[in-house]
């Protein structure tokens, strides 16, 4: 077995600490194994153990083994990144109860979306704006590039 502690967000920074106790098992995985299984490098685990994303196992035997709720864990945090979530974010994210918090995590959806749309309608304004450049330098005729002159003001 093996006890952690976790932090729970309640509010603007505000968390809360809770004891988890987890059965280890006989594979207890490296650093290494656990940062291969969730596409990352080592220095990305001891970051999210920083940022309390993922808990840091005591050490047996000199070593830290991580076991399956770790490997979750790390791909929930992986996923919810490629989701447009922030570390911030993802952190409330894993302090929600699953079934009490179901308003609060929608909240987080919901904003998120709002981002990417944001983001959406900016890419597609740069983009309307570099196809017109493109087609007026490739009328070519005398004096800049419409490109270059563009961005040197």
């Amino acid at each position: 077995m093996r006890v952690s502690s976790a932090l729970r967000w309640i509010g603007p920074g505000a968390y809360r600490c809770r004891t988890i106790v987890r059965s280890q098992g006989v594979n207890g995985l490296t650093i290494g194994k656990l940062a291969a299984k969730g596409g990352v490098g080592v220095e990305t685990i001891r970051y999210y153990q920083r940022r309390g994303l993922l808990t840091e196992p005591a050490r047996g035997d000199g070593v830290r083994r991580y076991g399956d709720e770790d490997v979750r864990r790390l791909r929930f945090v992986r996923s919810a990144q490629s989701a447009g979530f922030t570390l911030e974010e993802i952190g409330e994210l894993l302090g929600l109860d699953a079934i009490d918090d179901r308003a609060r995590a929608r909240e987080l959806a919901q904003a998120r979306i709002a981002a990417i749309d944001l983001k959406i309608e900016e890419l597609q304004a740069a983009r309307a704006s570099l196809s017109r450049l493109a087609k007026d330098c490739a009328k070519g005729g005398a004096g800049p590039c419409p490109i270059i002159a563009a961005f040197d003001h």
